[in-house]
């Protein structure tokens, strides 16, 4: 598959990040296909407030088209015009008409059209399709032209191939320098940890342990905790609860603090190989990251020069208690250089093209 694309992609939305924390992978890498010649049209359900709640207008760089989440007369039309692309991607965790969905885009294959499956939670998917044998998303692995997943490493790629996938290639977070950047620190952000992370059943226990027990231990610095779902969490009194951090205050999120935490999922902890996306964001703006510990982060950052890695909330209360601004700034600005050199949406999306050679 070669020259430029029309891409169809059915995700969960690319213009709010409101209850969806792969809003900023969809628009980096779209963006940056983008800036190659590829045109996309992105499929997204009106769901879950996101589309009262936007980041961004429609961009110039993708055609946005909005379904009801209300029966399926919209989502079958949508179906219906996406049927003339080149390329057509179901992502995971649409929200609404997933089933459907995944069944729907393989209805649409014609000679000179590839059908891919885009896991953007592949740790998740598969402790589903593994525990459940009844899930119907299992049977139609096999039939997809190609698995493309946002993190995972081999154990995923192993364990997709295991469930008849023809072939599944990761294709990492990263950062888009265009949105993501340093900024002059904002007062309201000042604090010692900052963390941003939706309220998750396989985050909470992890958030209480790297980020409340750190903040426990430091009962005389401040912390800031943002992100949907914590408003009834019990939090020490040094914890203020920002609510909901809209994309256009991420960096400066990122800058002011003195250190930014990173909290993976439980899944995607034990998968190893998924850095968030909150990675690379931070790393764009230049912070000062500390990041629980997982298989594989070497491939990104650094351990000890371009990261902090924690084993526990004493840990990373201990790399708060020796950090000095000037070790922070130092350890903000080379991860900073390190991701503008090997990670960024332009390298994703130029590993994309001479993947899709091969079709």
């Amino acid at each position: 598959m070669t020259g430029k694309l029309n891409i169809a992609f059915f995700g969960s939305s690319l213009v709010s990040a409101y209850w969806n924390g792969a809003a900023t992978y969809y628009r980096g890498i779209i963006r940056a296909l983008h800036e190659r010649g590829h045109q996309t049209t992105f499929y997204e359900p009106d769901a879950y407030d996101r589309q009262k709640h936007r980041d961004i207008p429609d961009p110039n760089w993708a055609k946005v088209v909005v379904y009801s989440a209300d029966g399926e007369e919209g989502v079958n039309r949508a179906l219906e015009e996406a049927s003339s692309a080149d390329l057509i991607v179901k992502a995971s965790g649409v929200g609404v008409f997933d089933e459907l969905l995944e069944a729907s885009v393989l209805e649409l294959k014609k000679p000179n059209t590839l059908i891919v499956f885009w896991d953007v939670d592949a740790p998740a998917t598969l402790d589903r399709v593994q525990n459940n044998q009844s899930d119907p998303f299992l049977d139609l692995i096999p039939h997809y032209d190609l698995i493309l997943t946002y993190g995972g490493g081999e154990p995923v790629v192993k364990a997709y191939k295991a469930l008849g996938a023809r072939e599944c290639v990761p294709i990492y977070n990263a950062l888009d320098p265009t949105t993501h950047h340093p900024v002059a620190p904002e007062p309201r952000f000042q604090c010692k940890l900052g963390f941003l992370g939706n309220r998750l059943p396989d985050r909470e226990s992890r958030v209480e342990e790297f980020f409340l027990r750190a903040a426990a231990e430091l009962p005389h610095e401040h912390f800031l905790l943002g992100g949907n779902g914590w408003d009834d969490k019990p939090l020490p009194s040094n914890v203020k609860y920002l609510g909901h951090v809209y994309t256009r205050d991420h960096n400066a999120f990122n800058c002011t603090p003195q250190a930014v935490l990173n909290i993976s999922r439980e899944s995607m902890a034990r998968y190893g190989f998924s850095p968030a996306t909150r990675v690379f964001e931070a790393a764009g703006a230049g912070a000062c990251i500390i990041t629980d510990i997982w298989e594989g982060i070497e491939l990104f950052l650094e351990p000890g020069r371009e990261v902090l890695v924690a084993q526990d909330g004493s840990d990373v209360a201990e790399h708060l208690r020796n950090l000095t601004p000037e070790k922070a700034h130092a350890i903000g600005k080379a991860a900073h250089r390190r991701i503008i050199a090997e990670h960024t949406y332009t390298h994703r999306a130029a590993q994309l093209e001479t993947l899709l050679k091969g079709y």
